[in-house]
């Protein structure tokens, strides 16, 4: 009788039949997914209070005509969609590394099933296969999590695009206003 609760059998059948890389997969995805989370709530909540406060504070001012108005716009437009695509890079790096390490487990297991074989002296068609199949399973979950965190970033990028020109429309638009 094993000791892994019933609940995390599955789990523990994964890891079996995948390895110890899938397991830092996991992990990766983890940190991927997490950091994708904190990006949406960063966007839906803090991004769109400093976004106000920004127009707030350039209605406030009386130039918004002169050069270094426009300047100063543009700093501040700027450095809020710095804060917005801060994590990006690294959730780039996330994404980029997960096929890697699919590719790392794929090459482990294949070892250790050519390992097997070998000390086995018998050269069995179907525990090949089986060996074959169990190492190429950390690949199609390396690429599933790199897939899916592609299309965040990919959104997250198109997200940025799209708030930039708001946001400078917007500033437009509020000067207009105070000054109609």
């Amino acid at each position: 009788m094993s000791m892994i609760p019933l609940w995390l059998d599955p789990l523990a059948r994964l890891v079996d039949a995948g390895g110890v890389v899938l397991v830092v997969i996991g992990v990766v995805a983890a940190v991927l997914f997490a950091m994708a989370l904190e990006r949406w709530w960063y966007f839906r909540f803090t991004h769109r209070r400093a976004r106000r406060a920004l127009i707030r504070r350039w209605v406030a001012r009386r130039d918004h005509t002169s050069w270094s108005a426009l300047t100063l716009r543009e700093v501040w437009t700027q450095a809020l969609l710095a804060r917005l695509r801060r994590t990006l890079p690294w959730l780039k790096l996330l994404v980029g590394v997960c096929p890697l390490l699919g590719l790392l487990g794929t090459v482990t297991g294949m070892i250790s099933v050519f390992d097997s074989l070998a000390l086995s002296e018998v050269s069995q068609a179907r525990a090949m296969a089986d060996g074959v199949a169990r190492a190429t399973l950390p690949t199609l979950v390396g690429m599933a999590v790199a897939v899916a965190g592609l299309l965040f970033t990919t959104r997250l990028e198109q997200l940025i695009r799209r708030e930039d020109q708001k946001l400078h429309d917007r500033m437009a638009r509020a000067a207009e206003e105070t000054h109609a």
